[in-house]
């Protein structure tokens, strides 16, 4: 009876799931018959609240005034195409809007792009999970938004199956070793072998394990090895280093956690799946529009049964203030002096108390060197002549003032006669081997050398050079701080010959004396330039403001808060964009105001007006624009505040007569 019984339930289960199976089938041949697909929309949410804004307005009436200063009224109403009368707006429902584009406004260099995607009821089934991909595409990009999944609950009882299935296997899996070891085996062992190890189980005290071990041979540990159960240690060892694989085996199909927007589990359904989708993206130069389209698959578990259509593309034309900006190259005074000067240093090793220039020491070949560059590239400067140059050397404190001061002021000029002799070489060199043809005006040629203008130099003594040796020690990370407190102190002392004698006596002089000292041996250049064929001291030229046009290259580009930064003090109408942009609205209209009323100027002011809620003036401003530049009649409706006012009072609709 009860095999015939088992029997019974078998058959049943293989009809059943027939049945089931059949069903799933036929579906999805319905699915694939009709090429169903997932869908997008505009955000009906979004839409409603913009038709909530056109009907909210304060006034039903505005009066406006023309180019001759004469009144007409404006009524917050719409044409009945039926009857041609003027009624309120409020009483006409919006008709659903099917459309497959919408205009979008950026703000603070982003855009919201609101959707819906709409999933129609025949794709949908218990044991189904339906995956949706959104992809953007945004000038040369293709990008894949995160996915809309909608799950069956049949299919996450599977998945959730699944997970249990591997948390038992993970469970049953034993990681600690001492769990397979026959410790009853091992306890008999010890007590047989090593009674003396044995007494000490429930004894507290001490025991050195290593010098027990080796007066008994055999340890404990060597009983362990050999009652452990090996096979089952490894099979338990191979589970555990295969769980990866386990999981693929149990898990078909993995819950997502992460990287989707959304995935939800549908029990009964009842009409179309919607899902309200918001992306925001980071607009940039050139970006006018984003397309969006959809595309689909369906599965049960892990097998692929269908791939729906790619949707059609939903367009989102940008609306940016950036096209407002004026490209207008901007010019600033600039004051050029006939006089110029640079300065430089180096450092110059120098034999104790001596004076002459050894090129072996320290770092005076690569110092030099660097010095003779920088004349180098002054001689062959274009724009500048040397006239002088002035060499003024230091000295360190060790010896006296007196004696300090008269060796620097021959080091300083031992370095001008070293450069002298470079620059009179140079000149030969130049002389011999530049030269030009020049025509005369008998039309003769002759050969003109290129000269080196003669230099002046001076040299002098800059003393011993206490203020840079203060802020070496400043810098320093070997001093102590109780090292650069004493210092400190000892600069109190006026005398500096008194000072340095003190120093001496402080533990640290000598690491000073050998490792900072050196460094205040320094030669400072003073290069003095004048510009070449002028004759006044000082002129007036008109050069590009460098600063303001970087600053409308980044309105441009769309970075704001860059442009304001570089823009806020000139306060003018590309300023403004830049506060616009930024929703600073008060800054902006205080600029505005005080600006002729260009078309420019008064779009912008209807777009402030609108923010701020004063229908009046921002409908008086938008047409003032469009009377003047008749482009932004249609420029109205890519902005949303300036396209609710066009809807909230019928603006444009006999444009031909107005404007």
């Amino acid at each position: 009876m009860k095999k015939q019984t088992w029997i019974f339930t078998l058959v049943l289960f293989v009809l059943l799931s027939a049945v089931l199976s059949c069903g799933t089938s036929k579906k999805i041949q319905t699915v694939q018959t009709k090429q169903l697909s997932a869908y997008l929309a505009l955000s009906r949410n979004e839409l409603a609240e913009e038709r909530k804004v056109i009907n909210s307005g304060d006034r039903d009436t505005l009066v406006i005034k023309d180019d001759e200063g004469k009144e007409f009224i404006l009524m917050k109403a719409i044409r009945d195409e039926e009857t041609g009368e003027m009624v309120a707006n409020e009483v006409i429902d919006a008709a659903v809007i099917t459309a497959k584009f919408r205009n979008v406004a950026e703000r603070h260099g982003k855009v919201d792009l609101r959707f819906e995607v709409i999933v129609p009821q025949e794709m949908i089934d218990t044991k189904w999970q339906l995956v949706f991909n959104p992809d953007m595409f945004i000038l040369e990009d293709s990008i894949r938004l995160e996915p809309v999944i909608i799950t069956g609950e049949d299919f996450r009882k599977k998945q959730v199956r699944g997970y249990e299935a591997y948390d038992r296997n993970l469970k049953s899996i034993i990681t600690d070793s001492t769990a397979f070891v026959d410790w009853r085996n091992v306890n008999v062992w010890i007590s047989r072998n090593l009674p003396d190890l044995y007494r000490y189980k429930n004894d507290t005290s001490f025991v050195d394990l290593d010098e027990f071990h080796s007066r008994f041979g055999p340890t404990e540990r060597d009983a362990i090895l050999h009652y452990t159960l090996w096979s089952k240690k490894r099979h338990h060892e191979k589970m555990w280093y295969e769980r990866g694989h386990k999981f693929e085996e149990l898990v078909k199909v993995p819950i997502r956690k992460t990287g989707i927007k959304l995935d939800t589990v549908l029990r009964d359904v009842q009409g179309n799946f919607v899902f309200q989708y918001t992306q925001t993206i980071k607009t940039r130069p050139k970006l006018r529009k984003v397309d969006v389209v959809l595309s689909g698959d369906i599965y049960e578990q892990d097998q692929h049964l269908y791939s729906m259509p790619r949707s059609e593309p939903l367009t989102f034309y940008i609306s940016s203030l950036s096209s407002f900006v004026d490209n207008t190259e901007r010019y600033m005074t600039k004051i050029i002096e006939r006089r110029a000067s640079a300065n430089t240093a180096c450092y110059v090793d120098f034999a104790q108390g001596k004076s002459d220039i050894d090129m072996s020491l320290g770092h005076n070949e690569e110092e030099m060197g660097r010095i003779r560059g920088n004349i180098r590239e002054l001689l062959n400067n274009t724009t500048f002549d040397i006239d002088s140059i002035v060499i003024a050397a230091s000295a360190s404190p060790e010896g006296t003032t007196k004696a300090n001061g008269l060796l620097a002021e021959k080091r300083a000029a031992s370095v001008a006669n070293y450069f002298q002799d470079y620059i009179r070489h140079y000149r030969d060199s130049v002389r011999k081997n530049s030269f030009a043809l020049e025509v005369d005006e008998n039309g003769r040629e002759r050969v003109v050398h290129t000269e080196v203008p003669n230099i002046s130099f001076s040299s002098h003594s800059a003393g011993e050079n206490w203020p840079y040796l203060t802020v070496l020690v400043d810098e320093d990370s070997v001093l102590t701080q109780a090292d650069k407190f004493n210092f400190m102190k000892k600069l109190e002392i006026a005398d500096v010959d008194a000072r340095e004698k003190e120093m001496q006596s402080e533990p640290y002089y000598k690491y000073m004396r050998e490792n900072l000292y050196p460094r205040l041996r320094t030669t400072k250049f003073s290069f003095f330039l004048s510009r070449r064929n002028m004759q006044k001291d000082t002129i007036h030229t008109t050069v590009l403001d460098s600063t303001y046009m970087q600053g409308v290259q980044y309105l441009r580009d769309r970075e704001y808060e860059k442009a304001l930064t570089l823009l806020r003090d000139y306060r003018d109408y590309n300023t403004a964009i830049a506060y616009v942009s930024l929703d600073y609205n008060a800054s902006a209209m205080a600029i505005l105001q005080e600006l002729k009323k260009t078309p420019q100027v008064n779009y912008m002011l209807a777009l402030l007006y609108a923010r701020n809620n004063d229908d009046q003036k921002a409908v008086q401003h938008y047409m003032d624009a469009c009377k003047q530049e008749h482009s932004y009649v249609f420029r109205g409706n890519l902005d949303p505040e300036i396209y609710v006012l066009i809807q909230r009072y019928g603006l444009n609709k006999q444009e031909d007569e107005e404007f």
